[in-house]
Order: C-alpha cells, then sequence, then structure tokens
C-alpha cells in the first residue's frame, strides 16, 4: 500500500541518515516493503524529500521546509487517515486514533512528521495510535481536527 509505504520512509529518515535511494530501499526491505527504485523515486518527490548535508559532507534525506511541502504532506496525511482510520477519540490529554488493522504505524509515522502544536508524543500499535498532548482542550481540538477529515 502506498500510504504504508510513504508513512514507513517518513518514519525512517527520521530514524536514522539515508543518504541514497538504494539504502531507502535496503531499509524498507528489512521492514518487509518490497519497492523498485522508481516507485521510490516517484515517493520521494511526492513527499518533498530533500538532501541535506551534515557536517561530516554526508548527505541525507529531509522533509522540505517549504510551505508547498507542508500542503502536500498535509494531503498525504488525509490520504492515509481516509484510507485506513476507523474513528478517534480524547481522554483528558490523550488523543486515541483507532485504524485498520496494520495501519497504526503508517498513521502514527504521518501524524508525527506534522508539526502539531501540542504534541507531546506518540505511540503506534497494529490498529491503535496514542496520542499525548499537552493539554486536555489541545486534545479535544486535535480528535475534532481528525474527526472531520474522515467524514
Amino acid at each position: 500500500m502506498k500510504a504504508n509505504r510513504q508513512a514507513e520512509i517518513l518514519r525512517i529518515i527520521t530514524e536514522q541518515n539515508v543518504e541514497t535511494q538504494e539504502e531507502m530501499l535496503e531499509n524498507l526491505r528489512k521492514r518487509g516493503i518490497r519497492a523498485t527504485q522508481a516507485t521510490i523515486s516517484r515517493d520521494i518527490k511526492e513527499l518533498n524529500l530533500v538532501k541535506r548535508p551534515l557536517e561530516n559532507g554526508v548527505y541525507r534525506y529531509v522533509v522540505a521546509a517549504d510551505q508547498p511541502a507542508r500542503r502536500a504532506f498535509a494531503g498525504r496525511l488525509q490520504n492515509i487517515f481516509k484510507e485506513g482510520v476507523t474513528s478517534c477519540d480524547v481522554a483528558q490529554n490523550i488523543v486515541v486514533v483507532k485504524t485498520m488493522p496494520g495501519l497504526a504505524p503508517a498513521a502514527g509515522a504521518a501524524l508525527d512528521g506534522m508539526e502539531i502544536d501540542g504534541l507531546v508524543g506518540s505511540l503506534a500499535g497494529d490498529d491503535t495510535v496514542i496520542l499525548i498532548m499537552r493539554s486536555n482542550q489541545i486534545a479535544e481540538v486535535l480528535c475534532r481536527d481528525i474527526e472531520s477529515m474522515l467524514e
């Protein structure tokens, strides 16, 4: 599934330095995701990933920090949610997002990649994502936003 693969790509680049598409393919294979170089190339363009230099002259993939990238990424998030999220609920400052089996890591990675104000941390299982928010009010607003994406 494209949304799951792209969410995994975003997770990979936040967890480690990836310099080439071949490294990306290998990381995906280790996580049980098969793809071709051409598919990865398209994913990199759609996710608006760019290479940034590190201090030692090595480059790594990162999400471009410009506004068009944020809009594109927000669109990706909406697609992931429409495809896999089944419900959202709030308990004080905790937002619980239920997904189809196996899609919580994709939804969690997409949420982690967004710049959500008040998000303290997240945890994804197989079909549930737990989002810990800074306040009860922020949690309620986020849950309403997620529910509106599902409509």
